[in-house]
């Protein structure tokens, strides 16, 4: 008679009536990475009717190569005084909806290299931390995004318009803080890499977000908010 551990360890799991329930359990676990994998790319691809109406727009009328592309989230969108703000500057809105750094990263050939710019210009990482991302994660979305641009833009400079203050979320404040260090500390290492503070002015004397610069959602910006902006953004395009 053969020594037990000879078996193989699927017949004496067998012989016992286990190999069915881990078969079972097996197939039934492995759909889930299909599955998880498909709604990423769903969720990554919620505002491809706005990148195509980009698109539409370019065919129209198509930009000009060498200019400095705006990339993010609802916060640029809404920046509808843009073109206004920065007159003398070939600027282009092309944030949209309420994007994050994987969303951004996802459209970039499309809405940022296609224009081959001088400079891009990013505001992305809010939305990111209210869904629940890490300011950790936060700094990796954005090596990614700028090494994204390198590699087809060489000398293309990059503009990271910090995370700003919102009433409505001011309880991810420390977050907030956390991830615009983050990216400071790399943007420090990198002389085509420019950082912008916009969160310190934004506060008020008790160091809280001025509602002054909100409008009633309480996270987008009012005019006031955007001069803000534009007063601390325009130093640094060149």
């Amino acid at each position: 008679m053969p020594k037990l551990r000879s078996l193989p360890i699927l017949a004496i799991l067998a012989a016992a009536g286990v190999a069915p329930a881990l078969g079972a359990q097996v197939s039934a676990s492995a759909p889930s990475r299909p599955s998880a994998a498909r709604a990423d790319a769903q969720t990554l691809d919620r505002f491809e009717p706005e990148i195509r109406h980009f698109e539409a727009t370019d065919r129209a009328s198509p930009p000009a190569a060498g200019g400095i592309v705006f990339v993010g989230s609802s916060s640029f969108r809404k920046w509808e005084s843009l073109a206004r703000d920065f007159p003398d500057l070939p600027v282009l809105n092309r944030g949209f909806g309420g994007s994050t750094f994987p969303e951004a990263q996802h459209y970039a050939s499309r809405i940022v290299l296609t224009y081959r710019p001088r400079e891009v210009v990013v505001y992305e990482g809010d939305n990111d931390l209210a869904s629940g991302r890490t300011p950790t994660q936060i700094a990796d979305d954005y090596r990614t995004f700028v090494r994204t641009v390198r590699d087809a833009l060489p000398s293309a400079r990059i503009v990271f318009v910090s995370i700003k203050p919102s009433p409505s979320r001011w309880a991810l404040a420390p977050a907030v803080r956390e991830a615009n260090a983050l990216v400071q500390g790399i943007v420090a290492r990198d002389t085509l890499q420019a950082y912008v503070d916009v969160f310190t002015p934004m506060l008020g004397p008790d160091g809280r977000p001025r509602p002054e610069l909100f409008v009633s959602d309480s996270l987008h910006m009012t005019p006031a908010g955007y001069a803000i902006w534009r007063a601390r953004i325009a130093p640094a395009l060149r």
